[in-house]
Protein backbone atom coordinates (compact mmCIF):
# COMPACT_ATOMS: atom_id res chain seq x y z
CA UNK A 1 0.00 0.00 0.00
CA UNK A 2 1.43 3.37 -1.32
CA UNK A 3 1.89 5.59 1.45
CA UNK A 4 -0.58 8.74 2.00
CA UNK A 5 -1.71 11.48 3.71
CA UNK A 6 -4.20 10.93 7.14
CA UNK A 7 -6.92 13.34 6.23
CA UNK A 8 -8.80 15.70 8.27
CA UNK A 9 -12.04 13.01 8.76
CA UNK A 10 -9.54 10.42 9.77
CA UNK A 11 -7.50 12.28 12.47
CA UNK A 12 -10.72 13.98 13.98
CA UNK A 13 -11.84 9.99 14.00
CA UNK A 14 -8.66 8.95 15.48
CA UNK A 15 -9.21 12.07 18.20
CA UNK A 16 -12.68 11.15 18.98
CA UNK A 17 -12.26 7.75 20.13
CA UNK A 18 -9.35 8.40 21.88
CA UNK A 19 -12.15 10.63 24.03
CA UNK A 20 -13.96 7.64 24.51
CA UNK A 21 -11.46 6.26 25.99
CA UNK A 22 -10.62 3.74 23.26
CA UNK A 23 -7.14 2.09 23.29
CA UNK A 24 -4.18 3.18 20.87
CA UNK A 25 -5.23 -0.98 19.70
CA UNK A 26 -8.48 -0.36 19.35
CA UNK A 27 -8.05 2.83 17.42
CA UNK A 28 -5.94 1.38 15.03
CA UNK A 29 -8.01 -1.24 14.42
CA UNK A 30 -11.36 1.00 13.90
CA UNK A 31 -9.72 3.54 11.46
CA UNK A 32 -7.24 1.42 9.52
CA UNK A 33 -4.26 4.08 10.89
CA UNK A 34 -0.74 2.47 12.40
CA UNK A 35 -0.39 2.47 15.86
CA UNK A 36 2.65 4.49 15.89
CA UNK A 37 0.84 6.88 13.71
CA UNK A 38 -1.98 6.92 16.53
CA UNK A 39 -0.29 7.27 19.26
CA UNK A 40 1.48 10.30 17.47
CA UNK A 41 -1.51 12.03 17.06
CA UNK A 42 -3.02 11.29 20.66
CA UNK A 43 0.19 12.59 21.81
CA UNK A 44 -1.00 15.52 20.28
CA UNK A 45 -3.93 15.97 20.94
CA UNK A 46 -2.48 15.89 24.83
CA UNK A 47 -0.43 18.66 24.04
CA UNK A 48 -3.31 20.50 22.63
CA UNK A 49 -5.12 19.90 26.17
CA UNK A 50 -7.59 17.41 24.79
CA UNK A 51 -9.29 16.01 27.66
CA UNK A 52 -9.70 12.33 27.64
CA UNK A 53 -13.56 11.11 28.60
CA UNK A 54 -14.64 14.70 28.54
CA UNK A 55 -17.30 16.39 25.41
CA UNK A 56 -16.74 15.39 21.52
CA UNK A 57 -17.22 19.29 21.45
CA UNK A 58 -13.98 19.98 22.33
CA UNK A 59 -12.55 18.62 18.49
CA UNK A 60 -13.02 21.74 17.29
CA UNK A 61 -11.69 22.56 13.83
CA UNK A 62 -8.69 24.43 15.20
CA UNK A 63 -7.66 21.72 17.79
CA UNK A 64 -7.33 19.57 15.42
CA UNK A 65 -5.20 22.15 13.10
CA UNK A 66 -2.94 22.22 16.13
CA UNK A 67 -2.62 18.57 16.20
CA UNK A 68 -1.80 18.78 12.12
CA UNK A 69 0.86 21.21 12.79
CA UNK A 70 2.68 19.07 15.47
CA UNK A 71 2.27 15.44 13.71
CA UNK A 72 3.00 16.10 9.92
CA UNK A 73 4.45 12.67 8.37
CA UNK A 74 7.17 13.11 6.08
CA UNK A 75 7.46 9.95 3.89
CA UNK A 76 7.71 11.69 0.34
CA UNK A 77 8.21 8.52 -1.08
CA UNK A 78 4.95 6.30 0.02
CA UNK A 79 6.95 3.77 2.20
CA UNK A 80 9.50 3.95 4.85
CA UNK A 81 13.28 2.23 4.18
CA UNK A 82 12.41 -1.08 5.54
CA UNK A 83 9.41 -1.78 3.36
CA UNK A 84 12.07 -1.14 0.29
CA UNK A 85 14.45 -2.81 1.98
CA UNK A 86 11.93 -6.34 2.28
CA UNK A 87 11.23 -5.59 -1.53
CA UNK A 88 14.20 -6.44 -2.43
CA UNK A 89 13.85 -9.11 -0.65
CA UNK A 90 10.17 -10.73 -2.14
CA UNK A 91 11.42 -14.22 -3.87
CA UNK A 92 12.76 -15.22 -1.02
CA UNK A 93 9.83 -14.33 1.39
CA UNK A 94 7.98 -15.62 -1.21
CA UNK A 95 9.41 -18.66 -1.49
CA UNK A 96 8.99 -19.28 2.17
CA UNK A 97 6.06 -18.29 2.63
CA UNK A 98 4.83 -20.91 -0.08
CA UNK A 99 7.13 -23.23 1.28
CA UNK A 100 5.21 -23.29 4.63
CA UNK A 101 7.80 -21.39 6.88
CA UNK A 102 5.91 -19.27 9.55
CA UNK A 103 6.45 -15.77 8.76
CA UNK A 104 8.39 -15.21 12.24
CA UNK A 105 11.22 -17.55 11.42
CA UNK A 106 11.55 -16.06 7.83
CA UNK A 107 11.93 -12.75 10.19
CA UNK A 108 14.74 -14.62 11.54
CA UNK A 109 16.72 -15.63 8.38
CA UNK A 110 16.33 -12.49 7.05
CA UNK A 111 18.27 -11.19 10.36
CA UNK A 112 20.80 -14.17 9.82
CA UNK A 113 21.49 -12.50 6.75
CA UNK A 114 21.62 -8.78 7.99
CA UNK A 115 18.43 -7.69 6.91
CA UNK A 116 17.04 -6.14 9.63
CA UNK A 117 13.10 -4.87 9.46
CA UNK A 118 10.37 -4.68 11.87
CA UNK A 119 8.03 -7.66 11.97
CA UNK A 120 5.07 -5.51 11.56
CA UNK A 121 6.26 -3.92 8.59
CA UNK A 122 7.17 -7.19 7.26
CA UNK A 123 3.77 -8.44 8.17
CA UNK A 124 2.22 -6.00 6.59
CA UNK A 125 4.37 -6.48 2.74
CA UNK A 126 3.21 -10.14 3.01
CA UNK A 127 -0.71 -9.33 3.69
CA UNK A 128 -1.02 -6.46 1.04
CA UNK A 129 1.59 -7.81 -1.68
CA UNK A 130 1.86 -11.67 -1.00
CA UNK A 131 -1.53 -12.48 0.54
CA UNK A 132 -0.37 -13.83 3.35
CA UNK A 133 -3.01 -14.44 6.24
CA UNK A 134 -5.77 -15.06 3.97
CA UNK A 135 -8.01 -18.54 4.86
CA UNK A 136 -10.02 -20.90 2.66
CA UNK A 137 -12.04 -23.99 3.91
CA UNK A 138 -14.88 -23.84 6.62
CA UNK A 139 -16.17 -21.55 8.44
CA UNK A 140 -17.50 -21.21 11.30
CA UNK A 141 -20.77 -19.08 12.75
CA UNK A 142 -19.86 -15.81 14.39
CA UNK A 143 -21.38 -14.90 17.44
CA UNK A 144 -24.52 -12.51 17.56
CA UNK A 145 -22.62 -9.72 19.53
CA UNK A 146 -24.06 -7.46 22.50
CA UNK A 147 -27.88 -6.01 21.78
CA UNK A 148 -27.68 -2.96 19.63
CA UNK A 149 -24.18 -2.95 18.92
CA UNK A 150 -23.91 -4.17 15.24
CA UNK A 151 -25.96 -3.47 11.77
CA UNK A 152 -24.47 -4.60 8.58
CA UNK A 153 -25.75 -3.05 5.20
CA UNK A 154 -25.49 -3.97 1.54
CA UNK A 155 -26.87 -3.00 -1.83
CA UNK A 156 -28.78 -5.75 -3.76
CA UNK A 157 -29.90 -5.14 -6.92
CA UNK A 158 -33.91 -5.59 -7.62
CA UNK A 159 -35.28 -5.14 -10.57
CA UNK A 160 -36.80 -2.43 -12.96
CA UNK A 161 -38.77 0.84 -11.84
CA UNK A 162 -40.70 3.37 -13.26
CA UNK A 163 -38.66 6.66 -12.73
CA UNK A 164 -41.14 9.26 -11.62
CA UNK A 165 -40.17 12.08 -13.90
CA UNK A 166 -39.78 10.90 -17.01
CA UNK A 167 -41.77 7.14 -16.50
CA UNK A 168 -38.64 5.66 -18.18
CA UNK A 169 -37.81 2.17 -16.30
CA UNK A 170 -34.40 1.96 -14.59
CA UNK A 171 -32.68 -0.84 -12.49
CA UNK A 172 -33.96 -0.38 -8.54
CA UNK A 173 -31.27 -1.21 -5.86
CA UNK A 174 -32.15 -2.15 -2.32
CA UNK A 175 -30.08 -0.59 0.49
CA UNK A 176 -30.75 -3.95 3.33
CA UNK A 177 -29.87 -2.91 7.06
CA UNK A 178 -30.01 -6.31 9.20
CA UNK A 179 -29.21 -5.62 12.62
CA UNK A 180 -26.70 -8.39 13.31
CA UNK A 181 -28.55 -9.08 16.87
CA UNK A 182 -31.94 -9.66 16.71
CA UNK A 183 -32.07 -9.79 12.74
CA UNK A 184 -34.54 -7.03 12.20
CA UNK A 185 -34.44 -5.97 8.60
CA UNK A 186 -34.89 -2.22 6.99
CA UNK A 187 -34.98 -1.94 3.18
CA UNK A 188 -34.64 1.46 1.10
CA UNK A 189 -35.17 1.35 -2.47
CA UNK A 190 -33.27 3.48 -4.64
CA UNK A 191 -31.65 4.11 -7.93
CA UNK A 192 -28.42 4.89 -7.02
CA UNK A 193 -25.77 3.64 -5.13
CA UNK A 194 -23.77 6.83 -4.11
CA UNK A 195 -22.76 8.36 -0.56
CA UNK A 196 -25.31 10.78 -0.29
CA UNK A 197 -28.22 7.56 -1.17
CA UNK A 198 -26.27 4.99 1.02
CA UNK A 199 -26.70 8.10 4.02
CA UNK A 200 -30.36 9.31 2.66
CA UNK A 201 -31.03 4.79 3.58
CA UNK A 202 -29.32 5.06 6.88
CA UNK A 203 -31.42 7.96 8.03
CA UNK A 204 -34.44 6.37 7.56
CA UNK A 205 -33.02 3.06 8.72
CA UNK A 206 -32.60 5.13 12.00
CA UNK A 207 -35.92 6.28 12.08
CA UNK A 208 -37.57 2.93 11.65
CA UNK A 209 -35.07 1.50 14.31
CA UNK A 210 -36.25 4.30 16.47
CA UNK A 211 -32.11 4.94 17.21
CA UNK A 212 -28.32 4.39 15.70
CA UNK A 213 -26.83 1.47 16.17
CA UNK A 214 -23.08 1.55 17.63
CA UNK A 215 -21.31 -0.06 14.92
CA UNK A 216 -22.11 -0.36 10.96
CA UNK A 217 -20.33 -2.83 8.87
CA UNK A 218 -20.62 -2.17 5.24
CA UNK A 219 -20.36 -3.89 2.28
CA UNK A 220 -16.59 -2.76 0.67
CA UNK A 221 -19.01 -0.49 -1.81
CA UNK A 222 -17.36 2.46 -3.30
CA UNK A 223 -20.09 5.34 -1.54
CA UNK A 224 -18.23 4.44 1.63
CA UNK A 225 -14.38 2.81 1.10
CA UNK A 226 -12.31 5.35 -0.86
CA UNK A 227 -9.12 2.52 -1.56
CA UNK A 228 -10.28 -1.45 -0.18
CA UNK A 229 -7.55 -3.07 1.56
CA UNK A 230 -7.53 -5.95 3.55
CA UNK A 231 -5.45 -4.47 6.77
CA UNK A 232 -6.11 -0.47 6.08
CA UNK A 233 -9.29 -0.04 3.72
CA UNK A 234 -9.86 3.96 3.89
CA UNK A 235 -13.08 5.02 4.73
CA UNK A 236 -14.64 8.17 2.38
CA UNK A 237 -13.93 11.46 4.03
CA UNK A 238 -18.40 11.92 3.71
CA UNK A 239 -19.27 8.79 5.19
CA UNK A 240 -16.46 9.07 8.11
CA UNK A 241 -17.78 12.71 8.85
CA UNK A 242 -21.56 11.16 8.85
CA UNK A 243 -20.45 8.87 11.22
CA UNK A 244 -19.09 11.29 13.76
CA UNK A 245 -22.06 13.03 13.41
CA UNK A 246 -24.27 10.04 14.31
CA UNK A 247 -21.83 8.36 16.66
CA UNK A 248 -21.37 5.06 15.15
CA UNK A 249 -18.04 3.65 14.08
CA UNK A 250 -17.04 1.86 10.70
CA UNK A 251 -16.13 -1.64 10.36
CA UNK A 252 -16.36 -2.43 6.44
CA UNK A 253 -16.17 -6.32 5.04
CA UNK A 254 -13.28 -7.45 3.02
CA UNK A 255 -13.02 -7.13 -0.43
CA UNK A 256 -15.06 -10.29 -2.08
CA UNK A 257 -15.40 -11.76 1.62
CA UNK A 258 -18.67 -12.35 2.11
CA UNK A 259 -18.06 -14.01 5.26
CA UNK A 260 -17.54 -10.51 7.34
CA UNK A 261 -21.31 -9.66 6.37
CA UNK A 262 -23.36 -13.13 6.55
CA UNK A 263 -26.67 -11.89 7.94
CA UNK A 264 -27.44 -9.14 5.14
CA UNK A 265 -26.03 -11.31 2.55
CA UNK A 266 -28.35 -13.84 3.76
CA UNK A 267 -31.69 -11.00 3.81
CA UNK A 268 -30.70 -9.81 0.50
CA UNK A 269 -31.56 -13.07 -0.87
CA UNK A 270 -34.63 -13.20 1.49
CA UNK A 271 -35.70 -9.69 0.25
CA UNK A 272 -35.40 -10.14 -3.66
CA UNK A 273 -37.42 -13.10 -3.33
CA UNK A 274 -40.33 -12.45 -0.63
CA UNK A 275 -40.16 -8.45 -0.83
CA UNK A 276 -39.45 -7.54 -4.78
CA UNK A 277 -40.55 -10.87 -6.58
CA UNK A 278 -44.09 -10.71 -7.95
CA UNK A 279 -44.95 -7.16 -7.16
CA UNK A 280 -45.53 -4.51 -9.50
CA UNK A 281 -45.19 -1.10 -7.68
CA UNK A 282 -46.22 2.34 -9.51
CA UNK A 283 -43.02 4.29 -8.60
CA UNK A 284 -40.12 4.10 -5.93
CA UNK A 285 -42.41 6.06 -3.71
CA UNK A 286 -44.85 2.67 -3.90
CA UNK A 287 -41.87 0.39 -3.51
CA UNK A 288 -40.88 2.43 -0.23
CA UNK A 289 -44.08 2.50 1.53
CA UNK A 290 -44.47 -1.40 0.67
CA UNK A 291 -41.07 -1.89 1.99
CA UNK A 292 -41.78 -0.83 5.11
CA UNK A 293 -44.44 -2.04 5.91
CA UNK A 294 -43.18 -5.61 4.93
CA UNK A 295 -40.08 -5.15 7.21
CA UNK A 296 -42.56 -4.82 10.38
CA UNK A 297 -45.13 -7.01 9.51
CA UNK A 298 -43.53 -9.84 7.15
CA UNK A 299 -39.65 -9.86 7.74
CA UNK A 300 -40.23 -8.32 11.79
CA UNK A 301 -43.22 -11.04 12.71
CA UNK A 302 -41.54 -14.19 11.08
CA UNK A 303 -40.09 -16.65 13.45
CA UNK A 304 -36.36 -16.47 12.03
CA UNK A 305 -34.62 -19.66 11.12
CA UNK A 306 -31.60 -19.24 12.92
CA UNK A 307 -32.93 -17.52 16.51
CA UNK A 308 -36.01 -19.22 16.35
CA UNK A 309 -37.85 -16.43 17.41
CA UNK A 310 -39.69 -13.18 16.12
CA UNK A 311 -36.78 -10.59 15.04
CA UNK A 312 -39.10 -7.44 15.75
CA UNK A 313 -39.68 -9.20 19.51
CA UNK A 314 -36.31 -9.63 20.29
CA UNK A 315 -35.25 -6.21 18.41
CA UNK A 316 -38.28 -3.90 20.70
CA UNK A 317 -37.38 -6.26 24.05
CA UNK A 318 -33.43 -6.24 24.13
CA UNK A 319 -31.46 -3.83 21.19
CA UNK A 320 -33.95 -0.86 21.35
CA UNK A 321 -33.04 0.32 24.56
CA UNK A 322 -29.61 0.34 23.85
CA UNK A 323 -29.30 2.24 20.99
CA UNK A 324 -27.73 5.94 20.31
CA UNK A 325 -30.87 8.32 19.95
CA UNK A 326 -32.05 9.29 16.81
CA UNK A 327 -31.07 12.46 15.22
CA UNK A 328 -33.05 15.53 15.52
CA UNK A 329 -32.60 17.23 12.19
CA UNK A 330 -31.58 15.62 8.92
CA UNK A 331 -27.74 15.07 7.95
CA UNK A 332 -26.44 17.98 5.51
CA UNK A 333 -24.49 16.38 3.15
CA UNK A 334 -21.59 17.55 2.25
CA UNK A 335 -19.50 17.61 -0.83
CA UNK A 336 -15.78 17.37 -0.05
CA UNK A 337 -13.20 18.50 -3.34
CA UNK A 338 -9.21 18.94 -3.81
CA UNK A 339 -9.20 22.23 -5.52
CA UNK A 340 -6.07 24.05 -6.75
CA UNK A 341 -6.35 27.87 -5.93
CA UNK A 342 -5.85 29.54 -9.01
CA UNK A 343 -3.68 32.96 -10.42
CA UNK A 344 -6.93 34.80 -9.39
CA UNK A 345 -6.59 33.74 -5.38
CA UNK A 346 -9.78 31.95 -5.73
CA UNK A 347 -10.89 27.83 -5.98
CA UNK A 348 -14.04 26.49 -7.88
CA UNK A 349 -16.36 24.24 -5.48
CA UNK A 350 -18.86 22.83 -7.29
CA UNK A 351 -18.90 25.47 -10.12
CA UNK A 352 -18.89 28.79 -8.06
CA UNK A 353 -15.66 30.59 -7.16
CA UNK A 354 -14.64 31.44 -3.54
CA UNK A 355 -11.21 33.48 -2.35
CA UNK A 356 -8.48 31.89 -0.82
CA UNK A 357 -6.02 34.25 2.08
CA UNK A 358 -2.15 34.31 1.42
CA UNK A 359 -0.28 33.59 -1.52
CA UNK A 360 -1.22 29.84 -1.90
CA UNK A 361 -1.53 30.23 -6.10
CA UNK A 362 -0.47 26.51 -7.13
CA UNK A 363 -0.83 24.95 -4.02
CA UNK A 364 -3.92 21.90 -3.30
CA UNK A 365 -6.53 22.80 -0.66
CA UNK A 366 -9.35 20.56 1.09
CA UNK A 367 -12.47 22.29 0.46
CA UNK A 368 -15.98 21.34 2.66
CA UNK A 369 -18.99 22.60 1.45
CA UNK A 370 -22.71 21.54 2.26
CA UNK A 371 -25.80 23.36 1.86
CA UNK A 372 -25.05 27.21 3.73
CA UNK A 373 -21.07 27.43 4.16
CA UNK A 374 -17.66 26.21 2.25
CA UNK A 375 -14.88 25.29 4.75
CA UNK A 376 -11.32 25.45 3.20
CA UNK A 377 -8.76 23.61 4.67
CA UNK A 378 -4.97 23.99 4.27
CA UNK A 379 -2.63 21.06 5.86
CA UNK A 380 -5.82 20.32 8.22
CA UNK A 381 -5.73 24.14 9.16
CA UNK A 382 -9.06 25.76 8.70
CA UNK A 383 -8.23 28.92 6.96
CA UNK A 384 -11.57 30.40 5.76
CA UNK A 385 -15.42 30.00 5.49
CA UNK A 386 -17.64 31.27 3.10
CA UNK A 387 -21.23 31.78 2.61
CA UNK A 388 -22.27 28.57 0.33
CA UNK A 389 -23.29 30.41 -3.57
CA UNK A 390 -24.79 28.99 -6.35
CA UNK A 391 -23.71 27.22 -9.17
CA UNK A 392 -21.80 30.48 -11.42
CA UNK A 393 -21.68 32.72 -8.30
CA UNK A 394 -18.71 33.99 -6.42
CA UNK A 395 -17.80 34.87 -2.98
CA UNK A 396 -14.72 36.87 -2.56
CA UNK A 397 -13.20 38.83 0.76
CA UNK A 398 -11.12 41.73 -0.62
CA UNK A 399 -9.10 40.78 2.59
CA UNK A 400 -8.12 37.83 0.79
CA UNK A 401 -6.59 39.75 -2.17
CA UNK A 402 -3.50 41.62 -2.83
CA UNK A 403 -3.57 45.03 -1.73
CA UNK A 404 -2.42 46.44 -5.46
CA UNK A 405 -5.36 43.76 -6.71
CA UNK A 406 -7.53 44.07 -4.58
CA UNK A 407 -9.18 47.31 -5.72
CA UNK A 408 -9.48 46.13 -9.57
CA UNK A 409 -10.61 43.11 -8.21
CA UNK A 410 -13.59 44.46 -6.45
CA UNK A 411 -14.06 47.65 -8.95
CA UNK A 412 -13.90 50.23 -6.09
CA UNK A 413 -13.96 53.14 -7.79
CA UNK A 414 -14.16 55.28 -4.87
CA UNK A 415 -10.87 53.94 -3.68
CA UNK A 416 -9.28 55.30 -7.01
CA UNK A 417 -10.74 58.30 -6.68
CA UNK A 418 -9.62 59.21 -3.25
CA UNK A 419 -6.17 57.74 -4.39
CA UNK A 420 -6.47 60.11 -7.23
CA UNK A 421 -7.13 63.25 -5.20
CA UNK A 422 -4.04 62.69 -2.59
CA UNK A 423 -1.88 63.73 -5.44
CA UNK A 424 -3.60 67.03 -5.76
CA UNK A 425 -6.75 68.90 -6.73
CA UNK A 426 -6.57 68.86 -10.39
CA UNK A 427 -5.56 65.06 -10.81
CA UNK A 428 -8.92 63.85 -8.13
CA UNK A 429 -10.97 66.02 -10.42
CA UNK A 430 -9.67 64.79 -13.71
CA UNK A 431 -10.10 60.73 -12.02
CA UNK A 432 -13.89 61.90 -10.93
CA UNK A 433 -14.86 63.50 -14.18
CA UNK A 434 -13.27 59.88 -15.96
CA UNK A 435 -15.37 57.66 -13.14
CA UNK A 436 -18.61 60.20 -13.62
CA UNK A 437 -20.09 57.35 -15.97
CA UNK A 438 -22.44 54.72 -16.14
CA UNK A 439 -20.48 52.05 -15.91
CA UNK A 440 -17.67 53.21 -14.25
CA UNK A 441 -15.50 50.81 -14.21
CA UNK A 442 -15.09 50.40 -17.85
CA UNK A 443 -12.82 53.84 -16.81
CA UNK A 444 -11.25 52.18 -14.13
CA UNK A 445 -7.83 51.72 -16.57
CA UNK A 446 -7.78 55.43 -17.46
CA UNK A 447 -7.81 56.18 -14.01
CA UNK A 448 -4.99 53.60 -13.10
CA UNK A 449 -2.64 55.36 -16.36
CA UNK A 450 -3.27 58.73 -14.79
CA UNK A 451 -1.71 56.98 -11.81
CA UNK A 452 1.36 55.60 -13.68
CA UNK A 453 1.84 59.25 -14.56
CA UNK A 454 2.28 60.16 -11.10
CA UNK A 455 4.55 57.51 -10.15
CA UNK A 456 6.63 58.49 -13.69
CA UNK A 457 6.71 62.54 -13.62
CA UNK A 458 5.53 63.24 -9.97
CA UNK A 459 2.23 64.63 -8.88
CA UNK A 460 3.07 68.54 -9.08
CA UNK A 461 4.06 68.22 -12.68
CA UNK A 462 0.84 65.47 -13.39
CA UNK A 463 -1.38 68.36 -11.12
CA UNK A 464 -0.34 71.06 -13.37
CA UNK A 465 -0.72 69.05 -16.51
CA UNK A 466 -4.38 68.28 -15.51
CA UNK A 467 -5.13 71.74 -14.26
CA UNK A 468 -3.98 73.11 -17.55
CA UNK A 469 -6.28 69.85 -19.68
CA UNK A 470 -9.43 70.81 -17.35
CA UNK A 471 -8.80 74.52 -18.73
CA UNK A 472 -9.87 74.14 -21.94
CA UNK A 473 -12.09 71.06 -21.12
CA UNK A 474 -10.26 68.64 -22.44
CA UNK A 475 -10.67 65.48 -20.18
CA UNK A 476 -8.31 63.12 -21.60
CA UNK A 477 -5.31 61.04 -19.98
CA UNK A 478 -3.51 60.62 -23.66
CA UNK A 479 -3.49 63.98 -23.55
CA UNK A 480 -1.80 64.94 -20.25
CA UNK A 481 0.60 62.29 -21.21
CA UNK A 482 1.21 63.86 -24.14
CA UNK A 483 1.72 67.20 -22.44
CA UNK A 484 4.20 65.64 -20.07
CA UNK A 485 6.24 64.05 -22.59
CA UNK A 486 6.46 67.10 -24.37
CA UNK A 487 7.03 68.82 -21.31
CA UNK A 488 4.43 71.68 -22.72
CA UNK A 489 3.63 72.02 -18.81
CA UNK A 490 6.59 74.53 -18.74
CA UNK A 491 5.75 76.94 -21.21
CA UNK A 492 4.21 80.41 -20.39
CA UNK A 493 0.94 79.31 -21.77
CA UNK A 494 1.16 81.93 -24.51
CA UNK A 495 0.81 80.32 -28.10
CA UNK A 496 3.70 80.63 -30.20
CA UNK A 497 3.10 82.29 -34.12
CA UNK A 498 2.53 80.26 -36.84
CA UNK A 499 4.34 82.08 -40.01
CA UNK A 500 1.91 81.42 -42.93
CA UNK A 501 2.94 78.95 -45.53
CA UNK A 502 2.84 80.20 -49.47
CA UNK A 503 1.18 77.41 -51.05
CA UNK A 504 2.32 75.68 -53.36
CA UNK A 505 1.33 76.68 -56.51
CA UNK A 506 0.89 80.37 -55.72
CA UNK A 507 2.56 82.99 -58.41
CA UNK A 508 4.97 85.72 -57.93
CA UNK A 509 3.60 89.09 -56.49
CA UNK A 510 5.14 90.92 -60.20
CA UNK A 511 3.37 88.73 -62.03
CA UNK A 512 0.25 90.97 -60.73
CA UNK A 513 2.10 94.45 -60.88
CA UNK A 514 0.30 97.02 -63.69
CA UNK A 515 3.06 98.40 -65.83
CA UNK A 516 2.34 101.67 -68.01
CA UNK A 517 2.44 102.53 -71.83
CA UNK A 518 5.76 103.43 -72.91
CA UNK A 519 5.61 106.40 -75.37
Amino acid sequence: MAFREVSVIEIREVLRLWVRKRGVRGIARATGIDRKTVRRYVEAGEQARLVRGGSEEQLTDELVGQVCEVVRPRRPAGHGAAWDVIAGERPAIEDGIKNGVPLVKVHTLLARRGIVVPYRTLHRYAAMELGFGRRSGSTVPVADGEPGGEVQIDFGRMGLLPEPETGRKRVCWALVVTACYSRLTFVWLSFLQTTAAVIEGLEEAWIFYGGVFHVVIPDNMSAIVDHADPVAPRINDVFMEYAQSRGFEIDPARVRTPTDKPRVERAVQYVRGSLWAGEHFRDIEDGRRHSTEWCMNTAGMRIHGTTQRRPLEVFRAEELPRLLPVPETRYDVPEFADPTVHRDHHIQVARALYSVPGNRIGQTVKARADRSLVKIFHRGELIKVHVRQAPGGRSTDPADLPAERSVYAMRDVDYLHRTAASHGTAVGTMAKYLLDNPLPWTKMRQVYRLLGLVKRYGAERVNEACRRALDVEAVDVTLVSRMLERATEGTSGKTKPVGILAGRFARDAADFSVKGKTR
